[in-house]
């Protein structure tokens, strides 16, 4: 039932949209319950409301009742999530309850509809957006009313300033904080208050609409789910501690007897039409066939709204994941069950915290749907051994001393009934203030007209301690000088050169959106730097801002530890063929790793960067991941492929998209050339044909027709194949030359489809005659490069740099276009090696 259709025209009395909206919900089966009925009646009053009760209890109801208020005021409304996969359920919910026109969606790396009156985002997009605006009224476009969801992220050691920050400036902006693991909110509640002149209502209910029910389980994994299966008590959503775990525990559930022939039937059917790319992709469909769901945050993005969709028909038996059920994905699940009451969070092995268990434990029972929910733990598999060992043996005292014993693994962090049972009856741990200075922040409110008056208040009334406080103003002063020496900023000085204010980016009118420079990691004015040092005559000039941007970005470990296997393997090959010692083989492994473009360059200005940036934490890591992929014109599945990390696709889709928006959006005007330009552009249209859901879903609600996204949409003006495809190309073909020089035969027949030796017998006759092969700026220069187009396919010809300059080898490579087409990226396949024809 569309809300919209059931409200009141916009103006209405408030009193008569309370009542229109309760009628809607009754008539959808969902009647008020007495709490919601309080925060209803709390936001209708103009009250702020701290809502914080159970899972299940029907807290997104009242923030759709706040949206329709502050509709009914005609003010705009925002709601936040932590996790873009929470962002998007809820973006698709509210579209289909207020009309597609009216809602949007931004998370950082994706906008649709941005403009509309209701805007659904991660905390960190509304942060931004709040830091930017400042205390703006709602009738100057503030925003009106704020759903700040999953609230307990305020606590969070890396994220919690967002959840932070619009409580400190956006006064004028009435709140809904809501979260079933709170805790004590009595100083943030006052705080909020003291701000804004509003009052703030605290609603909360222990009593859970249905109830749980918790067991220690004594069986292993497949048996209990299993029983649940039979028992009537699923879907059964089983916790990991890891996603490798998680896909091998499906893998292994796929064989298990837990549907029936007309539920595969059905599965069957809603899987028609739908696109599973080879790898991981290949796997899910194999599992969801069988009635196992695979659900994790190294998943695309496409294939986790699949699993969700099919859990939400009611299709899937068993969904094995990690605790993403626990930041309030909207999984419909009777029976959650926890395969260790322990997780690594980065740094070491520990039992979950009171807030960790009692989120993943809410997810169980669906009001409306199930009588009640059950939240079972399973015992260490060696304990499960054990007593079962002891069991067989009976009472006879031999036969015990004689029962073999399963020892735990290794890192092993014991639990047992009595651990569950305290996590149960423990109270969610108190919120802890995490505000921190970055230098998006410090850019961010230096662009208002305010800025300096603002900062200084932000600073001296953010919630953290006065200790906390002073060292913040001090990381302040430092962030911004560092802005100020990489151009970022200026001071504006008055007629008597007294300073009148601040100026951040290129703030020019008509100049497009990178003049408002937005930080996508800590290091990025270190990048700002080094990259106006480059020389853009030099052919290499893009690859070389490429390498600069990706050290500045987080390191996706799965994927630089896959380069390191690789490189690894390829030198023991090489070792080997030359008859080396074991000891001299490790040693000389010990000292390899990833590839590392620029590192001394990089290291180097670091140094200097440093001593005029003391309060700089991070540090860059040199890495080639986005280049690798240029220099190899290798598609993102072929990505995947070559270095085994189905389990790492949707790593990889961030961090290009975290590649994409700050190549994009982060350098100043000056630093893009013709040829940057379109590997920017490249990169777009690669994450597009990898992942367009959210896209294509926001098409079908408008009544669009929905576009293949198999191949990058060129430019208007240009027929054929993309432009940036020929950069691809060129850059790939070099660094084929690359490898050649350092006569890198394994890792290059990886991309070329030769093998190593046949590579090499290719080469033999040029070493004969030639010591080096040239990788300069000069071997790189177009007069060495040259493209043919024919019909279906491009003939690429790398001549190769001899030390006498004559040109006379060559590689020569060809492109299928109808390829390169379905995969999205242009591929290089080798023809020939040999001299010049």
């Amino acid at each position: 039932m569309r809300l919209v259709d059931h409200l009141p025209p916009p103006g209405a009395d408030p009193v008569e949209v309370v009542e229109a909206f309760a009628a809607w919900a009754a008539d959808g089966g969902r009647p008020l319950y007495p709490h919601q009925e309080e925060a209803l009646l709390a936001l209708a009053s103009g009250d702020h409301v701290v809502l914080a009760t159970p899972t299940g209890s029907g807290k997104s109801l009242a923030a759709v009742a706040g949206i329709v208020l502050a509709r009914n005021r005609g003010e705009r409304s925002v709601w936040t999530a932590p996790i873009k996969a929470l962002v998007a359920e809820k973006f698709f919910d509210l579209a289909d309850l207020l009309g597609a026109e009216n809602v949007g969606l931004a998370t950082g790396d994706a906008a649709i509809n941005a403009d509309a009156a209701v805007l659904v985002c991660t905390a960190e997009v509304f942060a931004n957006l709040t830091l930017a605006e400042g205390d703006r009224s709602p009738a100057e476009g503030g925003t009106g009313f704020a759903c700040l969801d999953e609230f307990h992220y305020y606590g969070d050691a890396d994220r919690g300033w967002a959840w932070q920050v619009p409580l400190l400036t956006a006064h004028r902006c009435q709140f809904l904080l809501m979260s079933a693991t709170l805790g004590d909110t009595t100083t943030i509640a006052t705080d909020l208050q003291e701000r804004s002149g509003r009052t703030v209502t605290e609603v909360t209910a222990v009593t859970r609409p249905t109830p749980l029910y918790h067991a220690y389980r004594m069986t292993t994994v497949a048996e209990s789910v299993t029983e649940a299966v039979e028992k009537g008590l699923s879907p059964v959503y089983v916790v990991h501690t890891t996603q490798a775990a998680a896909i091998e525990r499906g893998q292994a559930m796929a064989s298990l007897p837990l549907t029936s022939r007309p539920q595969r039937e059905a599965i069957a059917a809603a899987l028609d039409g739908v696109k599973f790319a080879p790898g991981f992709g290949q796997t899910l469909a194999r599992l969801l066939r069988n009635g196992v769901g695979v659900h994790h945050a190294g998943m695309l993005p496409r294939y986790r709204r699949l699993v969700e969709k099919l859990a939400g028909e009611g299709l899937l038996p068993a969904i094995c994941g990690t605790d993403t059920l626990g930041v309030g994905v909207n999984i419909p699940i009777r029976t959650v069950l926890l395969t260790a009451l322990t997780k690594f969070d980065g740094k070491r092995v520990r039992t979950f915290s009171a807030r960790e268990f009692h989120q993943l434990a809410g997810r169980a029972g669906r009001p409306g749907f199930d009588p009640d929910g059950h939240v079972w733990a399973q015992a260490p598999e060696h304990v499960v051994e054990n007593a079962r060992s002891m069991a067989k043996a009976g009472d006879d005292p031999k036969a015990r001393r004689k029962a073999s014993k399963a020892s735990p693994p290794a890192n092993f962090v014991g639990y047992d009934e009595k651990t569950f049972e305290r996590l149960i009856n423990a109270r969610p741990e108190p919120l802890i203030s995490r505000f921190r200075v970055t230098a998006d922040l410090i850019a961010t409110v230096l662009t208002r007209p305010d800025g300096p008056t603002a900062l200084k208040e932000l600073l001296r009334t953010n919630h953290d301690t006065e200790l906390r406080k002073r060292g913040h103003k001090k990381r302040a002063i430092a962030v911004y000088r560092s802005l100020e020496a990489a151009g970022v900023a200026e001071r504006v000085r008055d007629a008597d050169g007294r300073c009148a204010g601040v100026r951040v980016g290129s703030l020019v009118e008509g100049q497009d959106e990178r003049s408002v420079l937005r930080f996508a990691a800590p290091l990025t004015p270190f990048a700002i730097e080094v990259v106006s040092t480059l020389d853009q005559e030099d052919p290499a000039y893009h690859l070389e801002v490429v390498s600069v941007v990706e050290s500045v970005l987080d390191q996706p470990m799965p994927l630089l530890n896959a380069q390191r296997d690789a490189v690894r393997g390829a030198e023991v090959a090489r070792m080997k063929s030359e008859g080396m010692l074991y000891e001299d083989r490790m040693a000389v492994l010990d000292t390899l790793t990833w590839p590392q473009p620029l590192a001394e360059l990089l290291d180097a200005c670091f140094v200097t960067y440093r001593s005029h940036h003391p309060w700089v934490e991070a540090e860059p890591s040199p890495k080639s991941i986005l280049r690798e992929m240029l220099e190899s014109g290798e598609s993102f599945g072929g990505y995947i492929h070559r270095y085994k990390a189905q389990r790492s696709e949707g790593l990889l889709l961030r961090y290009l998209t975290d590649a994409w928006r700050t190549l994009d959006r982060s350098l100043p005007d000056d630093a893009y050339t013709e040829m940057l330009e379109d590997v920017i552009e490249w990169l777009g249209a690669l994450i597009r044909a990898t992942d367009a859901s959210l896209l294509d879903e926001w098409v079908r609600l408008t009544g669009q027709p929905v576009h293949d996204h198999a191949e990058p949409v060129a430019p208007a003006a240009i027929a054929g194949p993309p432009r940036a495809w020929r950069t691809a190309v060129r850059t790939a073909a070099f660094g084929w030359v690359e490898l050649l020089a350092s006569r890198r035969y394994a890792l290059l027949a990886d991309r070329t489809g030769w093998t190593s030796s046949e590579l090499a017998v290719a080469m033999r006759p040029y070493w004969d005659e030639h010591e080096t092969l040239g990788i300069d700026a000069d071997a790189r220069s177009l007069r060495w490069f040259s493209l043919t187009e024919e019909p279906g396919r491009w003939i690429v010809r790398q001549q190769l740099a001899d030390p006498e300059g004559n040109g006379d080898w060559s590689l020569v490579a060809e492109v299928d276009l109808a390829e390169a087409a379905d995969a999205g990226v242009p591929t290089l396949r080798l023809l020939s090696l040999a001299p010049t024809a």
